[in-house]
């Protein structure tokens, strides 16, 4: 039987993170941690860590979720929006492009980075991806030798 020196720390163990706080931190694109280092050093590229407190922010594995959920709010607004205009007004086809084209476009840049944080601060709150503790890392077999 191997005995480790000391236990890993699980999620037992570990203070709770406020989930609600964290995603709301990151929607204004602040460390989930503190809410007040910048969580971003450019337009989307995260940190590697918070300019405030120190957190280390490069654990995120935010991929392809954020730009999905980017898409479905802006898709349900402008779908529904070209719906609702269409069926009152009826409008030529142009004011459609006139009007939609630049929300949708407007939309998604204002969006995106928000989203993104809002993920980084959801990870953060769950410890997922090592912010907090070597959870993703692989568990020695104590059977092996």
């Amino acid at each position: 039987m191997i005995e480790f020196d000391s236990p890993a720390p699980t999620a037992d163990t570990q203070p709770r993170r406020d989930i609600k706080i964290a995603m709301l931190r990151g929607w204004r694109q602040r460390c989930p941690a503190c809410g007040k280092g910048a969580l971003y050093r450019k337009y989307l590229k995260v940190a590697e860590t918070c300019p405030a407190c120190g957190e280390e922010l490069h654990h995120q594995r935010a991929d392809d979720a954020p730009p999905y959920f980017t898409m479905v709010i802006v898709g349900h607004v402008v779908v529904g929006g070209v719906l609702m205009l269409e069926k009152a007004v009826a409008p030529p086809s142009w004011v459609h492009m006139v009007l939609w084209l630049p929300l949708t476009v407007i939309m998604s840049l204002v969006l995106l980075p928000r989203v993104k944080g809002a993920l980084v601060g959801l990870q953060w709150a769950l410890r997922m991806h090592g912010f907090g503790d070597d959870a993703d890392a692989p568990v020695p077999d104590p059977g092996a030798r």
